[in-house]
Formats: C-alpha cells, structure tokens, sequence
C-alpha cells in the first residue's frame, strides 16, 4: 500500500512542468524578499522599500533599507542559494543522502584558515580573508575524503560522515585554540554566529562573484552530475571523463562554501535539508534540481533572518542557531529514513 502510495505521489509529482515549479518558486523568493526587507526593529513599510528601490530619497527609513537592510537581505539570498547547491553537489558526487559543506569539512576548513589568517596576518583584507577560506574550504575536504579512503572497501556513508565529524571538530578546536591564544577570539566571533550582520556592498561585490560562478558550472553540469549520483559506471560507459567532471565540480563546491563562510561564517544543515525537499517536488534530475536548490535555500535563508530580527526584538538571535534549530531534526529524520524521507 505505502508502495503504491509512493508511486501515486511521484506521478502526480511529474505531471506538473517544471517551468510552473520554478516560477512558484520564484514567486516564494519575491515574497519572503519583500517580508526580509519589511520586518525588523525599524518601522519599515512596503512603499518605503519601494522608493529605497526605485527612488534618490535620503530619508532616514531609506538610508537603513539601502545601507544596513538591503545589503543583508542580499547575502542571505546568495549564501542560501551557495550553500543549498554545495549541498546537492556533495550529495550527487558522493551518493551520500548525508552529505553536507558543514557536516564534511567544507565550512570547518573555511573557518579554521580564518582563524589561521586572523592569527598571523591580522592586516590581510577582506580578499585575502575570502582566499584563505577557499583554501581552507579545499584542505579540509581532502582531509575528509582521504581518513574516509583509508579504510579498504573505500567509501561508505557512515564513514565520510564520521570522518567529516573528526575532522570539523578538530578544525573548529584548533581554530578556537588559536583565537584564544593569539587572542583574536573576538575578531574571529563575528563570523562565529554566522550572521549577516554588517554585510556591506563592498563585501557583496567580492563575494557574489564566487558565487555566482559556482551555481553557473554547477548547473553546467547538471546533466554529468544526474548521470555519476545514479551510476559511475554509466556515466562511463556513455563516454563521460568522470574524473575531470569531479574535478570541476569539486571547484565548483570550494567556491561556493568558501565563498559562504568568508561572508557570514559557519552555518550547517542548509546543504543537507534543502537538496531533500527539493527532490521531493522536482524528483532526481540535476537540472532541475540545483536551479530549485538555489532559488529554495535562498528563500530560506531569508526566513532565517528574518525569524533572528524579529523573535527578539531589538536584540537579535544568531541565525547560526535558528537553522540548526530547524535542521538538527530533518538530520534526524534522514538518517532515521536512510536518505529516502522525502525521495
């Protein structure tokens, strides 16, 4: 019965083109766009966002929506929609339902080369910062992927999840320890909450670049990456050159964790939920799934925010803590489901 159940819900799910899906999904963004920029501290309505827009006003509403407000509703879009698409990479590439940048050493990495950077060279700017993360990013993943190898029978994804653990608590010890000792803790923490907080235009000019960039390959090679999640075998079979595919997509991915914790720092369980829904409306295919990770992880990280703004106002609750709130469970319940809850 639950069987046939199943398969009613993926036949009506097919029915449905994937051109309406997306544009839903569009419409979702808009809307929890519009709610971001309005909900806050500050008394901000509809049409004061429409001016800061659309107009040259300078009034006091305007220069918070245009300098402070804006710019912050504009990195959540684009680290939602990195992180989101990091993760259903890392999920194809590694036929792992539990793979994630914060849970296999993406994020861990980024994080433990800013503390390195803050450390030793506290005159570096924000480029420098953003490169060290990417190298970070790139460290810890092999790190990972080799104790995961280690073992003959190579991968599993018990293991790759058990090693990116080891490996992202002792990256995010080593950084602590460094902060503490070099004492820069206090320069590091502002990335620790991973918040948008102080997000300025000149950061967003830098960062989104990278970002950009790695949806672009990503989607690329949607189709390459729908052929290697099902069967390498395939994928080789039909003329692919899989290692080069991986390669590519494996930069594709630094770019994009990398580029996520040099703006807003460590943030988890974006790349594990969103890849999961968004397989539960659009099925199987990359090429519809990353372009509805990216739009989905951005509406969410969105919501995020805005929940952090508005639960405590005027203080505010670290984001960081509001997605692990609501994705701890969803782990959970995949793990529980064995990568199949909403497949």
């Amino acid at each position: 019965m639950k069987e046939k159940m199943r398969l009613m819900t993926t036949e009506k799910r097919r029915t449905i083109p994937f051109t309406v899906k997306l544009i839903a999904g569009i419409l979702v963004l808009l809307g929890m766009f519009v709610i971001a920029m309005v909900f806050g501290a500050a008394h901000i309505t509809v049409h004061d966002v429409w001016l800061a827009l659309t107009s040259s006003s300078k009034s006091e509403e305007i220069s918070i929506i245009r300098d402070i407000r804006l710019p912050r509703e504009m990195a959540a879009i684009f680290v939602g929609a990195a992180l989101a698409v990091s993760g259903a990479i890392m999920q194809g590439l590694t036929k792992n339902p539990l793979a994630d940048p914060g849970l296999l050493g993406l994020t861990a990495g980024a994080y433990a080369a800013l503390a390195v950077t803050k450390a030793f060279f506290p005159s570096v700017g924000y480029f420098g910062i953003t490169i060290a993360c990417f190298i970070g990013a790139s460290a810890g993943t092999l790190m990972v992927f080799g104790i995961g190898a280690m073992k003959r029978g190579g991968f599993s994804p018990l293991r790759i999840v058990l090693a990116g653990s080891a490996v992202s608590t002792f990256l995010y010890a080593a950084a602590d320890g460094l902060g503490l000792f070099y004492k820069v803790s206090k320069n590091i923490s502002m990335w620790t909450a991973g918040g948008m907080v102080g997000t300025t235009w000149g950061q967003l000019k830098l960062i989104v670049p990278f970002i950009v960039i790695g949806i672009v390959i990503a989607i690329l090679f949607a189709r390459q990456l729908t052929i290697l999640s099902l069967n390498e075998e395939v994928a080789v079979g039909l003329g692919q050159k899989t290692a080069q595919i991986k390669t590519i997509l494996f930069i594709a991915n630094i770019l994009l964790a990398g580029a996520a914790v040099a703006l807003v720092g460590n943030m988890v369980f974006i790349g594990l939920m969103i890849p999961h829904i968004v397989r539960a409306f659009v099925g199987t295919d990359y090429r519809f799934i990353l372009p509805m990770a990216a739009i989905s992880g951005a509406s969410f990280m969105l919501l995020a925010d805005t929940l952090g703004r508005t639960i405590h106002a005027p203080y505010e609750t670290p984001v960081a803590a509001i997605v692990a709130i609501m994705g701890l469970p969803f782990f959970l319940l995949i793990v529980r489901k064995g990568g199949k809850a909403f497949s």
